[in-house]
């Protein structure tokens, strides 16, 4: 099972303390303190593991390591280690302290969300014309706190969508069994499953029904997955007595999502034409060419189509 959304608290490691020393040696004088080393900083990663937040939902705080102290003889305390958090590309890290986002969509990419505290300063900085053997020292500062969101957007090159039922999966499945990998996750509020076609990574994405855009069904855990897919593959079954009013039912909680997610290049399919009479099959795929252009038929049991898909993804690879 693959954790999509999760909140956590960070803790940005606290500066440390400066301190009062004077010289030790013999004849000498002078204060000596150090300052105290800065913390540690809160910092997340892109990887390509899907998985990634999955190491950790067991444990809420995730704390940076603190500055040490300084010391005698004005060496100054050593930096605390910074956290590294590894999440999947595609994650959105939303700080619910101060309302802010940012979006990793890189592997390798490295956000800095949480600052270490500045470590105090010792009684040597305190030194002057009047203050030859200061008794001062400055305390480390606390690092940065806040509460976490992280929220998991799929970035894939084709978002397979449509009504439940009308062969994503299969078609999915079709397209990838005979390459180098295939990758099924099961998420905690969906289930899309991903295959690589090549270099392209293609999402089935399920269960989009009337009404998600307004939390019915999967709700907008569904629709967040679309808004990172580069090309839209629409399967509408030819088993639908009303294929035109499906195919605007998907197209309407799109557009109330996100209206952007109506610009993306779509490519329209009617599926399942293997359990339809071939004349009922021409006379809905006239209607749906009137409302897409790259409307076509679709079945996993008829070669033709699938190279035809295979070609259209063939064009996107070479675009891309």
């Amino acid at each position: 099972m693959i954790i999509d959304d999760l909140t956590i608290r960070i803790q940005a490691g606290k500066g440390g303390d400066g301190i009062i020393a004077f010289n030790k040696n013999k004849g000498a004088q002078g204060p000596t303190g150090g300052r105290g080393g800065n913390g540690g900083n809160i910092l997340f990663i892109g990887v390509s593991d899907l998985g990634a937040l999955n190491a950790l939902r067991n444990r809420k705080v995730f704390k940076a390591e603190d500055g040490k102290n300084g010391r005698h003889q004005l060496n100054d305390g050593t930096a605390g280690e910074d956290f590294v958090i590894k999440v999947p590309v595609g994650t959105v890290i939303h700080n619910l302290t101060n309302k802010t986002s940012q979006e990793i969509i890189k592997t390798g990419e490295q956000v800095l969300v949480a600052k270490g505290g500045h470590g105090g300063k010792g009684n040597f900085l305190f030194r002057g014309p009047h203050a030859t053997s200061p008794k001062r020292f400055q305390e480390g500062l606390p690092g940065e706190q806040f509460n976490i969101r992280l929220e998991l957007k799929l970035i894939a090159d084709i978002g397979i969508i449509g009504l439940p039922n009308v062969g994503k999966s299969s078609l999915l499945n079709e397209l990838t069994k005979a390459k180098s990998k295939v990758a099924n996750y099961h998420f905690t509020t969906l289930e899309p499953h991903l295959g690589v076609y090549y270099d392209l990574i293609l999402a089935d994405i399920p269960g989009l029904i009337e009404g998600a855009s307004d939390g019915k069904g999967l709700g907008v855990k569904f629709l967040r997955h679309v808004e990172r897919t580069r090309v839209l593959f629409h399967l509408v079954s030819a088993e639908s007595e009303d294929p035109v009013k499906d195919y605007k039912t998907i197209r309407k909680e799109l557009g109330a999502y996100n209206k952007s997610l109506l610009e993306k290049d779509e490519y329209l399919f009617l599926s399942k034409t293997d359990m339809s009479d071939t004349a009922i099959i021409k006379k809905k795929l006239t209607k749906l060419k009137k409302l897409n252009k790259n409307a076509s038929v679709l079945s996993i049991h008829d070669m033709d189509s699938i190279t035809s898909v295979q070609k259209i993804l063939n064009k996107i690879a070479e675009e891309k």
